[in-house]
């Protein structure tokens, strides 16, 4: 009966390799850091490594190297591209050898059970990639004038996204997983869109995920939401001031993705999203009892306003020749 049931583990365990890769730009996030690297390590029966790449930051590289540098799991490597998210991804994914490789950021924490969840749906051959949810960890709980739809802000799951096991345009960039394969056959994240530094931009995911859909349109990407990651939220970025600055900037980042993309409905999920999901969520809202009702709506209205103001000035700096 012992033997068997140990068969049965091992016919259960993954088929595939996975490699995680975590990017890191500053000290201020070194606690999240340690627990982002504790929480895959602990998933060890179906991660193989652990990439840690540190982008352009001396002084973090020398403190990750003491205490990372002689665990055999872990790769630590400095992105060798410029400064930002997309080129120390695309170095992560140069560095890792997994034929699945998943994105987890240093500020969230895989929950048990995340890799398996994510690794299941490529036995598929026709999912290219597949993403989770993320839940966010406010500092002092969450703040009341928050709307739940604008979770996105945080880079975190949102009121709007589906519930269940679907195909999507594209998962968050702090719990998604992609094919070694995908990466050799379309190039991978673009410098001209992602973070760079603690500037609140993004696209980077979303416009390799429609270059995906261009040149592998057979394929799937699916959203798994039981592959779960927890995203802490530090106290800078619960506030309004930051909200509306990540609002603004993402519109500017759209524009740019839809000029790279230029593929016809490339924002269909963000028009639907805006004329569906808000309004409903404003007139919930203005007739809530619960604390902060309001408040929330208003904010639903600011920021679809400062959203479309960014995105409206990226396209006529498009068109004029320059972006700023």
């Amino acid at each position: 009966m012992l033997l068997q049931n140990i068969d049965e583990l091992q016919a259960r365990r993954p088929t595939l390799s996975l490699s995680v890769v975590v990017c890191a730009y500053t000290l201020a996030r070194w606690d999240d850091l340690r627990r982002a690297v504790d929480s895959v390590l602990s998933e060890r029966d179906t991660v193989t490594e652990l990439v840690v790449v540190i982008d352009h930051n001396e002084e973090l590289f020398d403190r990750a190297a003491d205490l990372f540098g002689a665990d055999p799991r872990i790769v630590l490597c400095r992105n060798t591209g410029q400064r930002g998210l997309s080129d120390a991804r695309n170095t992560g994914v140069a560095a890792s050898r997994g034929e699945i490789i998943a994105f987890l950021d240093d500020d969230a924490a895989a929950q048990p059970g995340w890799s398996a969840a994510l690794l299941a749906h490529y036995d598929d051959s026709g999912v290219a990639g597949v993403g989770g949810h993320a839940a966010p960890v406010w500092p002092s709980g969450r703040p009341r004038w928050m709307p739940a739809e604008f979770d996105w802000v945080v880079g975190c799951s949102y009121v709007g996204q589906p519930q269940h096991v679907t195909t999507v345009r594209n998962p968050l960039g702090c719990n998604m997983s992609l094919r070694r394969s995908v990466f050799a056959d379309i190039g991978g994240f673009r410098s001209e869109v992602g973070r760079v530094g603690s500037v609140p931009v993004g696209g980077e995911e979303t416009e390799l995920f429609l270059r995906l859909r261009a040149q592998r349109p057979e394929q799937r990407v699916l959203l798994d939401p039981s592959a779960a990651v927890s995203h802490h939220v530090s106290a800078d970025r619960a506030t309004p001031r930051y909200f509306l600055r990540r609002c603004y900037h993402e519109g500017l980042s759209k524009a740019v993705v839809t000029r790279l993309a230029a593929a016809p409905k490339s924002l269909d999920s963000e028009q639907s999203y805006a004329t569906r999901v808000l309004p409903r969520a404003v007139v919930r809202e203005v007739a809530s009892r619960q604390p902060g009702g309001r408040a929330r709506a208003a904010m639903i209205v600011a920021g679809l306003a400062v959203t479309t103001a960014g995105y409206l000035r990226g396209t006529l700096a498009r068109r004029g020749g320059g972006f700023a």
